[in-house]
This record gives C-alpha cells, sequence and structure tokens, in this order.
C-alpha cells in the first residue's frame, strides 16, 4: 500500500475560508507539515495529541518532508497545508512532493486563494484579468514583461508581489512595481490601484484604493495583493 498525501489549500487566513474537503484530509492524516502561517490557519482543527505537526521553513523544507516519508507506514495518510490556493504560487514545492511521494499518492485539494478574494473586493472579474504571481524563487524578468504589456494592453491586473526579507534587492513590492511601470512609459498617475493586505482576517485587514503612483515608498505586508483596475464594464445587453 502507499503513502499518501493531501497537499491542501487553506484559503487567505479565515476559517471561513477553509472547504470541508480540506478539514476532511487534515482529520485523516497522522502527519502535519507547513509553514507557519498556514499551521496557524488550520491550528483549531489540529489534534496535536494523535497528530505529528512540523512547522517548516525554506531551508528545513526538504529534511523535514524526507524525515516524514521514511516515518510513515504504508496506507498512512499525510497532509501539507499551504496559505490560500496550492495550484497557485506553489508548483514548484509541489513538484517536489510529486517527485517524493509519487504522481499517484498525491492528492491535491484546492482552496480559495487570495487572487480570487481581491478579485471579488475590487469588482476585477477573473475573466477580464491577467494573473500575475512574482512570488517565486526563480527569475521574474519575463513576468515584468508580461506585466508592461498587461498594463500597455488596458488589461486589468490581478498580482501577488515578491518580498524578499534576507535580500531587498530582490523585493518587487508595491513601491518597487510602481516605480518599475513608470520607468517603462507607464502613466501611473491615471492609473488605478487597489492593495489588499491580510484578507478575510477582520482585525488586521486592511484595503487601500487610489492611483499607482502612490505608492511609490509605501510598505505592504507580505500577505498582500495588488489590483490594477482597468475593467470595461459589459453587460449581456450589448450582445443582442
Amino acid at each position: 500500500m502507499p503513502k499518501n498525501l493531501f497537499v491542501v489549500g487553506v484559503g487567505p487566513g479565515s476559517l471561513k475560508y477553509l472547504t470541508d474537503s480540506a478539514k476532511d484530509a487534515i482529520h485523516k492524516s497522522h502527519y502535519i507539515a507547513g509553514y507557519k502561517y498556514a499551521l496557524t490557519i488550520v491550528e483549531t482543527i489540529l489534534d496535536r495529541h494523535i497528530q505529528e505537526i512540523y512547522e517548516i521553513t525554506m531551508k528545513t523544507q526538504e529534511d523535514i518532508y524526507r524525515n516524514i516519508y521514511s516515518k510513515m507506514n504504508d496506507d498512512e495518510y499525510c497532509a501539507i497545508p499551504f496559505t490560500g490556493d496550492v495550484n497557485f504560487s506553489e508548483s514548484e514545492v509541489v513538484d517536489r512532493l510529486l517527485e517524493l511521494f509519487g504522481n499517484d499518492n498525491v492528492e491535491i485539494i484546492p482552496g480559495i486563494s487570495s487572487i480570487q478574494v481581491a478579485a471579488a473586493k475590487s469588482k476585477v472579474p477573473l475573466d477580464k484579468a491577467q494573473i500575475i504571481t512574482f512570488h517565486v524563487s526563480g527569475d521574474i524578468e519575463q513576468k515584468k514583461l508580461e506585466l508592461i504589456k498587461a498594463v500597455s494592453d488596458r488589461k486589468s491586473v490581478i498580482l501577488l508581489p515578491r518580498p524578499w526579507a534576507k535580500d531587498r534587492t530582490k523585493e518587487f513590492m508595491q513601491s518597487e512595481i510602481a516605480i518599475f511601470l513608470k520607468a517603462n512609459g507607464i502613466d501611473t498617475s491615471n492609473l488605478n490601484t487597489w492593495v489588499f493586505e491580510n484578507l478575510t482576517i477582520n482585525d488586521k485587514e486592511t484595503i487601500f484604493k487610489g492611483k499607482v503612483n502612490d505608492l511609490e515608498g509605501r510598505k505592504f505586508s507580505e500577505l498582500s495583493v495588488m489590483v490594477i483596475d482597468q475593467v470595461k464594464r459589459q453587460t449581456y445587453l450589448e450582445f443582442g
């Protein structure tokens, strides 16, 4: 029998956005491993008396994944929670887990992404926006070009910026994005934007609305989503 893994999206932060499928996978698993914030989201449904809980970091995750795999008995379950939707911005980790556990032994459980919540709050529909994530470890130069093209083409953009606490030169947060767009010929003084921080966490959630040039020099949380709003409203009445 195989060793089974659930890769679970646990939503942006509030338990209200945690799906029943995610809860079932976590309850079923003897081993739970996740980043600190993801574990915080599911803390109230963990049973630390019978489950083995591991907090991972970028540096420790490989060793912890290997350790859990070596300890698991056949037909046991492990769950790895990820903030938001595991299918967005987590491919580097998911690919490694598929390799370690075997493709057929991994079930991916989607979650509600901060991107979806930001789209709803800004009323910028996903089918009329370009979705870009800079929340990756690799090179982002091609993604920057995609951002310029999308804005130049008058498309709305919903994006995750890139925090990088240990090397500020690698950051691409809202201020850097605003400066970058201006430097590439975009009139940022006439470009509508939203920034959502700590989405769905009622006592911490903040919303900024203004122009992109207003973002220069402003600091926002690592848990933030940016929307560039160029949406054009169209109803079914226009299409006869």
